[in-house]
C-alpha cells in the first residue's frame, strides 16, 4: 500500500519542503509512528522529563531517544527473533547517571508463509556463493552498527518509491520444505528505470554490489535509525552524501538474486529490522499505555 504522502511528494517538490518543516517542529511527534510492540515492530516508552536527554540502552545496544525537556521517549524496534513476554531497557539519567529499568511486554505475532517448490540449485548456494554471502553478511552487519549522535528530523518516512506493496514484511518463504529467514523488508513493485528517493533526510554511509541485494545503498538517518534500498539498476549517490527528503537516489532495478525488477526497502531501528510500514503515515496507531518502571 503506497502512502497518499509519498504520492504528493514525489509529484510535488513544494510538499518535501512542508514535511521537512513538520518534523523541525514536531520532534514529540514520534507518538505517530506506529507502535506495535511484536517482534518486528516498535514500542515508544515513556520516559519521564528533564533538563538533559537521557540515554537508553536496549541489550547492549543503544536506542533511540527523542522528545525536549517536557519529556522524553525511547523508541525501539524489536528484532524477528525477539521472543513474546517482558523485555526491558536501562535509562540512564544526565547528569546523575543514575540508572533505571523500564519493562514493557512484547506480544505474540504471526507473519503469513509462502511454501514454494523450485529447483534444488535455486535454493542452495555453491561454495563459491556462500564464501561471498558470508563475507557481505559481515560488512552489512558492520553498516547496521552505525549510531550516530543526530536526533531524526521526523519518523514518519516517506515510500522511497510509488508503486503497490508486492511482498510485506516478515514473510517467511518456505522452499521445497526448508524454511527460510522472515522478509526483513518491503517488497514495492516498480518498472525499472522508476525513480527512488531518500525516504527522510539522512547521510549515505554504504554503497554495493551485493549477492543476495544487488545495488545497494544505505543511510543513516540518526541515533540508530537507518534505511536501505536494493535490487537498484543505477545509484546516483557515493558515500558521505548528505540526501533530504525525497531526494534521488537511484533507480529500480532487478539486480541481486531476485526473480523480476522491484523495490526492496529495509528500515533498521538500533539494530533491528523492523515493519517499514509503520513508518508510513496511513500506518500510524495510538501508542501503548503506561508501562511500569523499575528502579534500581
Amino acid at each position: 500500500m503506497q502512502s497518499r504522502l509519498a504520492r504528493l511528494t514525489l509529484r510535488d517538490p513544494g510538499a518535501i519542503v512542508a514535511l521537512l518543516l513538520w518534523g523541525a517542529v514536531s520532534c514529540v511527534a514520534h507518538a505517530q509512528v506506529a507502535t506495535r510492540p511484536v517482534p518486528g515492530g516498535v514500542i515508544s516508552l515513556d520516559l519521564g522529563s528533564g533538563a538533559q536527554r537521557p540515554r537508553v540502552m536496549y541489550g547492549k545496544v543503544p536506542a533511540l531517544v527523542v522528545g525536549d525537556s517536557s519529556g522524553w521517549r525511547a523508541v525501539v524496534g524489536l528484532a524477528l527473533s525477539t521472543q513474546p513476554g517482558p523485555a526491558s531497557v536501562q535509562v540512564i539519567d544526565a547528569p546523575q547517571s543514575k540508572s533505571r529499568r523500564i519493562t514493557f511486554q512484547v506480544r505474540h505475532a504471526k507473519y503469513a508463509e509462502q511454501h514454494l517448490k523450485v529447483a534444488p540449485g535455486q535454493v542452495n548456494l555453491s561454495k563459491q556463493d556462500l564464501a561471498r554471502h558470508e563475507r557481505e553478511r559481515d560488512h552489512q552487519l558492520q553498516t547496521i552498527a552505525t549510531f550516530s549522535d543526530t536526533v531524526p528530523q521526523s519518523l514518519q518516512l516517506l515510500a522511497p518509491v510509488a508503486g503497490p506493496r508486492s511482498s510485506s514484511f516478515g514473510l517467511r518463504r518456505v522452499f521445497n520444505g526448508q524454511a527460510r529467514n522472515p522478509h526483513s523488508g518491503m517488497d514495492i513493485a516498480a518498472p525499472v528505470g522508476a525513480p527512488v528517493v531518500a525516504p527522510a533526510p539522512g547521510q549515505v554511509i554504504d554503497v554495493g554490489d551485493y549477492f543476495f541485494n544487488g545495488k545497494t545503498v544505505w543511510l543513516d538517518h540518526g541515533s540508530g535509525l537507518l534505511t536501505m534500498v536494493c535490487h537498484l539498476n543505477a545509484v546516483h549517490v557515493k558515500v558521505g552524501d548528505r540526501l533530504s527528503a525525497g531526494t534521488s537516489l537511484g533507480e529500480v532495478g532487478a539486480t541481486g538474486r531476485v526473480t523480476g525488477p522491484h523495490l526492496h526497502w529495509s528500515v533498521s531501528l538500533n539494530q533491528a529490522m523492523v515493519d517499514p510500514a509503520l513508518f508510513l503515515p496511513a500506518e500510524v496507531e495510538s501508542p501503548e499505555p503506561a508501562t511500569e518502571v523499575q528502579r534500581k
